[in-house]
């Protein structure tokens, strides 16, 4: 695997980060795919109600309640690429089971549930690994770059995976787009195949117990107070957007009669801020540093989720979508620069269990959120849960603006730092 020698600005350059990127374009598409088809599954072959539409998206992220910090420890032990390559082939086998019990007339509840628990373990470990990497990769200089094209991949995602999933269920029905979404794991899976191989990974200590690894990389985050900063801000965003997201399929085809067309495209309008907030990460951060750039697109831009719970047909429709492009603009700033701080402020020895000490607690809180979101949606009503949803984005940035993070001028410059730089002049 390419390790960088000497300073280069485009991470297009090396080798690896090409491989590293078409890949995941190729896993976020399925993703994407699947977060439609999925849920759509449920509602229109299975009758699924508000709790049980909330069950499914918790057991979608709930293994990173469960497995999430161990992986860390265990993507540090061993080689990046063979953990990519069998987490994508495992999601191909479990999303193809859906569309041939489907044809059979077997599918049930039950199986979506298992589906969706087994592979939100596999992408605990893609999800890790592929974070764990990318700074191996390329350097620093080349380091910000290198997330803005992925936050961005996940954008286009956003757009294209989402708005095709919704299209593809509306051509030719929920299954067989779940069955796409396979097929591009696998093709994902034989690409990681390109990646070269790493050096072989330190080998822990007799005398380390996996318990005492898992509390490093907690310390290493919650011990600082801007990577805390950031890991309660972003935890915050993904609860109130998993809260939002889980009865958006209810709302739409139920509530509003609209087509899943829509809804795919409703999604893939938050996935287009995603991007241009990916875009203006870099700008924003030259012009008023790092940490200035983090501190201040939050309150300048997540009240704007107040507006999203207004969806309705007509013009509602078309005011909430504006609003939520502005509430996932701010999140593409934040996955940008967010990202490269903490994978510079993390030695290399401790990139998995930082990344999944990360994970546990933003996928962590999808879990809880997508819970929470059923449960009001049940007591209280589909409308009621996108309120709460609301009102949580609408106050996410707070952690951050409040920390030393909005001080930072720039990135530390040797990775495991993590000196304050002077402030940005006002």
């Amino acid at each position: 695997m390419h390790t960088p020698t000497e300073p280069t600005a485009s991470p297009w350059r090396v080798r690896d980060f090409r491989v590293l990127f078409s890949a995941t374009a190729l896993s976020q598409l399925g993703t994407n795919v699947s977060y439609v088809a999925v849920p759509l599954v449920a509602v229109t072959a299975l009758d699924a109600s508000p709790g049980q539409v909330g069950a499914l998206a918790a057991l979608s992220t709930v293994a990173f309640l469960f497995i999430g910090l161990p992986a860390g420890v265990w993507v540090d032990r061993m080689r990046h690429g063979r953990i990519l390559i069998g987490a994508d082939l495992g999601r191909a086998v479990l999303f193809s089971s859906v569309p041939l019990a489907w044809w059979s007339g077997t599918l049930t509840l039950a199986q979506l549930y298992a589906v969706v628990l087994l592979n939100g373990c596999a992408t605990v470990f893609f999800d890790v690994g592929s974070q764990s990497v990318l700074p191996k990769l390329v350097d620093r200089a080349a380091l910000v770059r290198a997330n803005t094209a992925v936050v961005s991949l996940q954008a286009v995602g956003n757009i294209a995976g989402r708005g095709a999933g919704g299209g593809l269920v509306q051509l030719l029905t929920a299954p067989v787009a779940v069955l796409c979404a396979a097929g591009a794991y696998l093709v994902s899976a034989l690409r990681l195949c390109a990646l070269r191989p790493g050096d072989e990974p330190p080998r822990p200590a007799p005398e380390s117990r996996l318990g005492a690894q898992i509390a490093e990389g907690v310390r290493h985050v919650l011990g600082d107070r801007e990577l805390r900063a950031l890991a309660l801000t972003a935890a915050l965003g993904n609860f109130g957007s998993q809260i939002v997201t889980t009865m958006l399929p209810i709302l739409f085809v139920r509530e509003l009669g609209l087509s899943a067309g829509a809804l795919g495209l409703f999604w893939g309008a938050g996935g287009l801020g995603l991007l241009l907030g990916a875009w203006c990460a870099r700008p924003l951060a030259a012009r008023l540093g790092h940490g200035r750039a983090l501190g201040l697109t939050g309150p300048a831009l997540a009240p704007a989720a107040l507006l999203v719970p207004l969806v309705g047909r007509g013009p509602w429709l078309w005011i909430a979508g504006a609003a939520w492009v502005l509430t996932l603009l701010k999140t593409g700033v934040d996955n940008v620069l967010g990202v490269s701080l903490r994978q510079r402020m993390t030695p290399d020895a401790l990139l998995g269990r930082m990344n999944a000490t990360f994970r546990f607690l933003l996928t962590g809180a999808l879990a809880v959120g997508a819970a929470v979101s059923g449960l009001i949606g049940e007591l209280a009503g589909v409308r009621a849960a996108l309120w709460v949803g609301g009102a949580l984005l609408a106050v996410n940035f707070l952690p951050v603006f409040l920390s030393p993070v909005r001080s930072r001028r720039e990135l530390p410059h040797q990775r495991g730092t993590a000196p304050i730089s002077r402030k940005v002049p006002r």
